[in-house]
């Protein structure tokens, strides 16, 4: 096989999340997110809309290369079995030759298989030219210590996890900082909790937007991608002009001291948490 290039993540800072969004729903999103003006879409394999999602990207008529497209691995494909095919599969649904990025979505095979096993396949599937980038997904610092050992620095492009102003993920963050490995805060409003903070609203009154674009742009200040989903146009235009917005230090600091540890998404399955 030959060697896997360790390359840059050129990924779009801000993105359409697609989690919970079904049939016309996911379909009629991600076209008004590409109407928009949003590149970057972010979905999964147990989303079930992929299908829909690849629709909605060959009916906007953007080229391909203007679009950055992740979807993540799940976990009863993390093994040698039917992790490739599993891929194509997706590929198939996204009406796609390649995905931008690859994730595992959970460290969580669902028969027990080893890091080693489900990474060599991730790394694999890259070598077949099935994505351009590979990456993880609810990895814990030690997980991401170990994913390095497997495959090595400079390889792992991502770990996209929870982040929004009430759980911060700062260990995570610094140890994908330590390894240049990109971070993306999935649930940037956690289900909507951080929206009605009085904290947030203050700063958006001062800055005279509203309390979504505060949000985005205190991830975006933390040097993370986010991906805020939404079914309304009014709100993905709403949160794309959070790109105009600079925070100040005392936004920054007034937000970051409300991190309280409230995870949303924690399956039965999840790792031991940092």
């Amino acid at each position: 096989m030959p060697e896997l290039q360790k390359t840059e993540l050129n990924i779009p800072k801000l993105g359409v999340g697609t989690f919970r969004l079904q049939d016309d729903e996911a379909y009629n999103s991600v076209a008004m997110a590409l109407d928009v003006g949003f590149f970057h879409v972010d979905t999964a394999q147990i989303y079930g809309n992929e299908a829909a999602v690849g629709r909605a990207l060959k009916d906007s008529g953007l080229a391909r290369e203007n679009l950055f497209i992740t979807t993540k691995v799940w976990n009863e494909n993390l093994n040698k079995a039917k992790f490739v095919e599993s891929v194509r599969e997706s590929l198939r649904k996204l009406q796609l030759d390649y995905v931008d990025l690859l994730l595992i979505h959970w460290p969580s095979p669902e028969n027990g298989e080893t890091m080693q096993e489900y990474l060599t396949e991730l790394k694999r599937v890259k070598e077949m030219g099935l994505t351009k980038h590979i990456g993880v997904s609810n990895f814990t610092v030690a997980q991401i210590k170990q994913a390095v050992d497997i495959l090595g620095e400079g390889v792992i492009a991502n770990n996209q996890v929870e982040v929004h102003p009430y759980l911060t993920n700062e260990k995570v963050r610094q140890a994908c900082k330590k390894h240049n490995i990109k971070v993306t805060g999935y649930m940037p409003f956690a289900v909507g909790k951080v929206l009605t903070d009085e904290t947030i609203v203050a700063i958006a009154k001062k800055h005279g937007v509203s309390a979504a674009e505060v949000v985005i742009a205190w991830e975006l200040a933390h040097d993370l991608v986010t991906i805020p989903s939404s079914t309304k146009r009014k709100n993905l235009e709403t949160n794309l002009k959070a790109l105009e917005l600079t925070l100040d230090a005392e936004d920054l600091a007034q937000i970051d001291g409300l991190d309280c540890g409230d995870r949303q998404a924690n399956p039965d399955f999840s790792p031991a948490w940092d």
